[in-house]
């Protein structure tokens, strides 16, 4: 040791403070928690199941309940429908973030499955226009469950294995959008599908599209049962504390760097840093305006794809079932899984998540020039070409989508992280209500215009995605996109 250099002092830890209780967990035990991952993981897949679960049965929904007086209005129809979910979590993502940081993020994952048993139940047994759109919108306006989740997998998780810890939430994420959607293509209507076991006027038969609502339910019920054991990471301090501590550098880089705080300093700090404008800090905005814009891209698509798949051939589309679709969606999400595993951390270190991100956005516009032309296709060529595509598709959107995940939590400190997570979902539920409302307008105006010269039909609604891609990309670099340079490892 050198003569100047000052010894380091051992952690300090607080009793009766759940935070601090992880933290010695953490100092204790050095090896990857994998038990509080994979629970981290369903919690996740649990808040994104019923998102896109309706994707592959709403065309055939809307059409049911009998509100589009043609068939090229069914679309515009859809949007709303699709767009309630993302509108009500707009208006309260940030009250959800501010309750995580204050009263913990358990509480509010806990409420965020509660509502996704309930709500989910309910929008199944929709049988007007009305209750499907109030039911999802409540589904979205009382679950906050996202925003902690996202802090939560960071606070519990070594600094080495914080990258790991938030690639699982995004990669659940990913999985949930597109299994989901699959889960809803293959149990929806059953009575067409499975005549013999349910009977036209059985329940299932008057509720065409409630089992794969209950489906996912009972699954986030019994992942709320397991919710006792989840440990709480917020910090609640009821004594003094000492002049300094050291501690692990939990608000550093992902890959992790030992810390020397004074906590004097800190305490001094700490007033003055709980008050700051979270508007203010242009790495987080810049960070959250990127994902604002490919949200708006992934959600447009989500309810894009589904209706472009399911329509006639005479329209532009594939004239598949809704089987398909979610069989299609099924085959993306289990690879999604596997390249989240295997492919994805190897490639982040050694090209960096932000290289990556752009990379993905890049190779995902001259993907979706491609969808007019696979309708082209037909028997095994078609099934092939459509299922690498989504493949693809969803691949370069979860690494998009990590990407900025890290740079958004790598933007503020631990006791912010829920109030900037809310902002970020915030604005992200914004853009993603205009992208399925959006997407289903532009569906139904693109299938009026089949013969027109320029861009006809399809070609236009894909033309308009890229469009809303590429904006995204430019605005991934500097100056815009704020963000310290990643470090060599």
């Amino acid at each position: 040791m050198a003569e100047n250099e000052e010894p380091l002092l051992p952690p300090v830890y607080y009793d009766g403070c759940p935070g601090c209780e992880v933290e010695q967990w953490k100092d204790n035990n050095r090896r990857v928690p994998f038990g509080i991952f994979i629970h981290i993981w369903f919690i996740t897949l649990c808040g994104a199941l019923p998102i896109s679960s309706l994707f592959p049965f709403l065309y055939f929904m809307i059409r049911d309940l009998h509100v589009a007086k043609r068939v090229e209005d069914i679309g515009f129809y859809a949007g709303f429908v699709g767009s309630s979910f993302m509108l009500g979590r707009a208006l309260t993502s940030v009250f959800w973030g501010i309750i995580a940081d204050r009263y913990g993020r358990k509480p509010v994952i806990i409420i965020g499955i509660i509502v996704v048993v309930i709500f989910n139940t309910l929008f199944g047994l929709s049988t007007s226009y009305t209750m499907a759109i109030v039911t999802r919108f409540l589904l979205g306006s009382l679950n906050g469950l996202l925003g902690p989740i996202k802090a939560y997998s960071v606070e519990v998780s070594r600094p080495e294995y914080q990258a790991l810890g938030i690639s699982l939430v995004s990669t659940a994420w990913g999985m949930g959008l597109v299994v989901g959607p699959s889960i809803g293509g293959a149990l929806a209507q059953p009575a067409d599908k499975f005549p013999n076991l349910f009977p036209k006027d059985s329940f299932l038969g008057r509720f065409p599209y409630f089992l794969p609502c209950l489906v996912i339910s009972i699954f986030a019920a019994v992942v709320l049962g397991t919710c006792y054991w989840l440990p709480e990471t917020l910090h609640k301090h009821h004594q003094s504390k000492p002049s300094s501590v050291i501690t692990e550098g939990l608000e550093g880089s992902f890959h992790g760097t030992e810390v020397k705080i004074d906590l004097e300093e800190f305490e001094g700090n700490d007033a003055k840093n709980s008050n700051e404008n979270l508007l203010m800090n242009w790495p987080l905005m810049s960070s959250v305006i990127v994902y604002c814009v490919f949200s708006l891209h992934d959600m447009a698509y989500t309810e894009i794809f589904p209706l472009w798949a399911e329509s006639d051939r005479t329209y532009g589309g594939l004239g598949v079932s809704s089987q398909f679709v979610g069989e299609v969606l099924a085959i993306s999400g289990f690879s999604l899984l596997a390249f989240q595993l295997f492919v994805y951390p190897p490639v982040e270190k050694l090209v960096g998540h932000i290289n990556l991100f752009r990379a993905a956005a890049l190779l995902a516009i001259p993907l979706n020039a491609a969808y007019p032309f696979i309708a082209k296709l037909s028997g095994p060529e078609l099934s092939i070409m459509v299922n690498c595509a989504s493949l693809m598709k969803t691949v370069f959107s979860t690494a998009i989508v990590t990407g900025l995940f890290i740079l958004q939590n790598n933007a503020v400190a631990q006791h912010q992280r829920g109030a900037a997570n809310g902002i970020s979902m915030t604005g992200q539920s914004i853009f993603k209500a205009i992208g399925p409302a959006a997407g289903g307008a532009i569906f139904s105006w693109t299938q009026k215009r089949r013969n027109a010269s320029f861009l006809p039909g399809n070609h236009m609604v894909f033309f308009i995605l890229n469009v809303v891609e590429f904006v995204g990309l430019l605005m991934s670099f500097k100056p815009f996109l704020s963000y310290s340079p990643q470090k060599k490892r």
